[in-house]
């Protein structure tokens, strides 16, 4: 009978000292196969050489390790880098490492697909297949800090969970990776680095409140009106403004971490001075920051990047009001790699 073996970083390093403990061996054998996997990122047993080849050939006889592949790589005319991800069962994600002069941002999925339906993202239109494990998510992280130092000889400094997927949808392996990827035995990241963008799940948002996390939060909210905000982003209908107005007063009054609203500007959607009068009044209910994001088009469809004059109009309006904005130029559009663009093109 073919037994399907176990991806061995599903266990904690207890489990992994039991194990050892189980074979007859020292519970430490436990430590040093954890800190291969972790801060080392084994990708097969035989790396790991201050262990005996004996139990290297025992540990390959009951686990597997299920690392991550690029199959792809593309580098952008910017420097940005996008890699189409293969996890074990064939099935493809995509991540993005985006350079700029003062840091390096890792741009990470959570799921293949996604779980919600918003209309300008090409993400969305694929089906969701699976959540992420820790790992996989994990192992996005070590790629690109790896990139990093190779083509632009400095670390990693930032993570953003803006990929493919919507993180809170899969919040449980999403916060273990985020507990690895900070964790001294881990990557030892500082949680003030990692930013987590959810197009909003407002019992998920007071969850995290709950769990007091250190990670920074973003909402990609797009319109402060509901029924505009419903005709792009469907799921609103079921979390509606209210509900996530109230989740993320909670997430303030909690953690004391203001908000950064992600916001793209559409022509003929959310344009007008109503608009940019509603984002105001929404931006009071928090503290809060607006990161104006330049319009990626994924077809020929309704959605068109708003003229300078309509951005200028919301600059403007945001600022008198005492509400920090700023305008973020999209990187990677050359190999479909800025946001909203994630959808497994080759």
């Amino acid at each position: 009978m073919n037994v399907r073996k176990k991806d061995i970083r599903a266990l904690t390093k207890d489990q992994l000292r039991s194990f050892f403990e189980g074979k007859g061996d020292k519970a430490f054998r436990g430590n040093q196969v954890y800190e291969w996997l972790w801060q080392k990122s084994a990708h097969s047993f035989e790396d790991m050489t201050n262990i005996s080849k004996e139990t290297r050939n025992m540990l390959d006889d009951n686990f597997v390790i299920n690392h991550i592949k690029v199959d792809q790589m593309q580098r952008s005319s910017d420097g940005t880098i996008k890699n189409a991800v293969k996890l074990h069962d064939d099935l493809i994600v995509e991540s993005v490492l985006i350079p700029t002069d003062t840091r390096t941002t890792a741009c990470v999925s959570s799921q293949v697909g996604c779980s919600l339906d918003c209309k300008f993202c090409a993400t969305a239109r694929l089906k969701r297949m699976r959540n992420l494990n820790p790992d996989e998510i994990y192992d996005q992280v070590v790629t690109i800090d790896n990139q990093s130092r190779l083509y632009l000889d400095r670390p990693l400094s930032n993570i953003v969970f803006m990929g493919m997927g919507e993180p809170l949808m899969n919040y449980n392996n999403v916060l273990k990776a985020i507990d690895k990827i900070t964790s001294p035995e881990g990557l030892g990241m500082s949680a003030k680095r990692i930013t987590v963008s959810t197009s909003g799940v407002p019992k998920m948002i007071k969850k995290m409140a709950d769990e007091q996390v250190k990670f920074k939060l973003a909402v990609s909210l797009h319109s402060a009106i509901d029924d505009v905000r419903t005709s792009i982003m469907p799921f609103n209908a079921t979390f509606p403004l209210s509900d996530l107005r109230e989740a993320l007063q909670y997430w303030y009054a909690k953690t004391k971490n203001r908000i950064t609203y992600e916001y793209v500007v559409w022509k003929g959607i959310n344009d007008t001075q109503e608009a940019v009068d509603a984002l105001v009044k929404f931006c009071r209910f928090a503290p809060s920051k607006v990161n104006l994001i330049e319009y990626n088009p994924i077809d020929e469809g309704e959605f068109q990047q708003a003229g300078d004059d309509a951005l200028e109009m919301y600059q403007k309006t945001l600022q008198s009001n005492g509400i920090t904005v700023t305008v973020r130029r999209s990187r990677g559009k050359d190999i479909d790699a800025a946001c909203g663009q994630l959808a497994n093109k080759a």
